[in-house]
């Protein structure tokens, strides 16, 4: 049998700032691993995002996965929904 893979989070983020403070507190809050990319300090970070991305705004998360399974569609539409949230 093989295992489920899980998603590969990728913040592209400021080290400081209140967006992506934002972004970290709620991918911590929902317990979801992510590798927070320093976007200002390691300008490869910041050249890779907008390459994938297309634009050159922070924060910029990036989610892969091989598999979406109900339960995870549920809880990426819940943190992308509060990370919305907050913007307002």
């Amino acid at each position: 049998m093989s295992e489920r893979a899980s998603p590969t989070i990728v913040a592209y983020l400021k080290p400081v700032c209140g967006w992506s403070n934002s972004v970290r507190a709620v991918l911590q809050k929902y317990d979801l691993p992510y590798e927070d990319r320093d976007i200002i300090n390691d300008r490869s970070n910041y050249s890779e995002m907008v390459r994938k991305s297309g634009q050159p705004l922070s924060p910029c998360v990036e989610i892969r996965s091989e598999e979406h399974t109900s339960e995870l569609q549920s809880r990426l539409h819940l943190v992308c929904r509060l990370l919305l949230e907050k913007k307002k």
